[in-house]
């Protein structure tokens, strides 16, 4: 039987207990998710369940990734992260400035540091052959863009609001507004991806995915803030989401 939401967010609500009675009882805290979280219905499917097999190659593949990619200020232009301008028209829904650093784990700014986007399109549609959700295509709108971070780590895109969308792990599942992000560092190999979800969305609380996160803080700091004075008259409103790559106050990833 297809569970519903109600059982998601009781398997949620137990496993969230389970943790913070362990920690609370002295164990050490885990901040990734684990990879079979099984509220998050196809984790339990595709993660790794035996150890990975060493293959022979004639050359040495970590070689290759130390030298690439390498990008540079010539290769992003000033319309990459304007996703509102990417097409003849305006695309539909609400405009939105999304602006933050990119810290290391000092604090210190992660400059000229490759940041790409995608999102959703406000209807909760991606632009993309597989993706069935019978909400409408945006003609202009791709929900794609990039972006170099500045001497101070600071990046800046704007585009629209991603609406939210059904995605089947459940009964009347449902994923919260998002971004994903993606950094590249200096090389493939130490690629981050995540996601970044809006302040007050009712979702949140009951998305596996979200809540995958074991650690609360650590689930905060990937919700981005409003602030006013990143708002544009006339034009967009704005959110701050910084990104730290290490340590006690780093965003949580994907892979670590």
């Amino acid at each position: 039987m297809t569970p519903t939401q109600a059982d998601i967010d009781h398997e949620m609500a137990l496993r969230r207990e389970a943790y913070e009675k362990a920690v609370a009882a002295g164990a050490t805290p885990v901040h990734h998710p684990a990879r079979d979280y099984a509220p998050y219905r196809s984790s339990a499917l595709r993660h790794p369940k035996r150890p990975p097999v060493p293959v022979a190659v004639r050359y040495d593949p970590e070689a290759v990734e130390l030298t690439s990619p390498a990008f540079g200020a010539t290769d992003v232009t000033e319309l990459d992260n304007d996703l509102t301008r990417r097409h003849p028209g305006e695309p539909l829904g609400e405009r939105i400035t999304v602006s933050g650093r990119v810290l290391d784990r000092g604090g210190r700014p992660v400059r000229g540091q490759l940041i790409e986007i995608w999102q959703a399109n406000a209807s909760g549609r991606y632009a993309h052959r597989r993706d069935r959700h019978p909400a409408p295509l945006d003609p202009n709108f791709t929900g794609v863009g990039r972006t170099l971070t500045g001497d101070d780590g600071g990046y800046t895109f704007t585009t629209v609001k991603p609406g939210p969308y059904p995605w089947r792990n459940h009964t009347n599942a449902w994923r919260p507004s998002h971004i994903h992000f993606s950094l590249f560092g200096t090389a493939f190999t130490q690629r981050l991806v995540t996601q970044m979800y809006f302040p007050y969305d009712p979702l949140l609380a009951h998305d596996p995915v979200l809540q995958s996160v074991t650690d609360a803080a650590a689930r905060r700091r990937l919700v981005a803030a409003y602030d006013h004075a990143l708002s544009r008259p006339e034009q967009s409103l704005g959110y701050r989401w910084d990104i730290v790559l290490d340590g006690p106050t780093a965003a949580w990833t994907e892979v670590r």
